[in-house]
């Protein structure tokens, strides 16, 4: 039987400034009524997605790799969106914009070293945000032995 996630540990752990509730419904409405094999494959294959791209941008930023910083926070961006991750889909999406020498509003800003520091700043607010959607979701999964 599939979920109803208005009463929640992920929604207890995420609220709703965190995790579009829409977007993570429509997620849990593919499953079959008996388990949660698809969302689990897309929700846990984030989880290792994620990791990896962390770890990319690490290395982007010591390499001070502007393209490849843009790029990753382009990706992941993407990603947290279609799981509804609202916060970590916003940190991405300022990594993209200062990866590709721009301020906030799309106007350029060709101070590397200073859209280099907003990076480190918005990496630091996006692994905080994404631990605690991890957290929140591996929740919501465990309550059915996931």
């Amino acid at each position: 039987m599939t979920a109803d996630i208005s009463d929640t540990p992920a929604q207890q752990f995420l609220p709703s400034d965190a995790l579009d509730i829409m977007t993570f419904s429509q997620i849990i409405e593919m499953d079959d009524a008996d388990d949660h094999e698809f969302s689990v494959s897309i929700i846990f294959g984030f989880f290792d997605q994620v990791e990896e791209t962390l770890q990319d941008l690490d290395k982007a930023l010591e390499e001070r790799n502007m393209d490849e910083i843009y790029r990753l926070g382009h990706f992941l961006k993407g990603s947290s969106a279609t799981i509804g991750l609202i916060k970590v889909r916003d940190a991405c999406e300022k990594i993209q914009r200062y990866g590709k020498l721009e301020n906030l509003d799309g106007t350029p800003n060709q101070d590397k070293e200073q859209m280099l520091e907003k990076i480190e700043k918005t990496t630091s607010i996006l692994k905080s945000e994404y631990s605690r959607a991890e957290k929140g979701l591996r929740a919501f999964y465990a309550q059915f032995g996931e």
